[in-house]
């Protein structure tokens, strides 16, 4: 399943992108998460990420660990294609 991960910063790893980026990267590669793409932005967040995770537990468990490693707090959406929104229309 597809998420984005809309994140900010902790303010002792700005300037620090490379490092932060190789421990979230490594990470992920633990837990069998994909990250296909990282956008930074401004405005009222650092960063969205677009990420491939098999089971919305891992991505819980992901969330934890990057906020318990002080790199800032990221929010997790689940993304539908729009075949998947086609298929809810249906029901409705």
């Amino acid at each position: 399943m597809k998420y984005i991960l809309a994140g900010n910063l902790g303010p002792d790893w700005i300037g620090r992108q490379k490092e932060r980026m190789k421990s979230v990267r490594a990470k992920a590669d633990e837990l069998g998460i994909t990250i296909e793409d990282v956008y930074y932005t401004q405005g009222v967040h650092d960063f969205i990420d677009v990420v491939e995770v098999s089971d919305p537990y891992v991505m819980l468990g992901f969330s934890l660990w990057y906020t318990k490693q002080g790199y800032g707090k990221i929010s997790s959406m689940p993304a539908f294609d729009e075949a998947t929104m086609e298929m809810a229309d249906e029901i409705v």
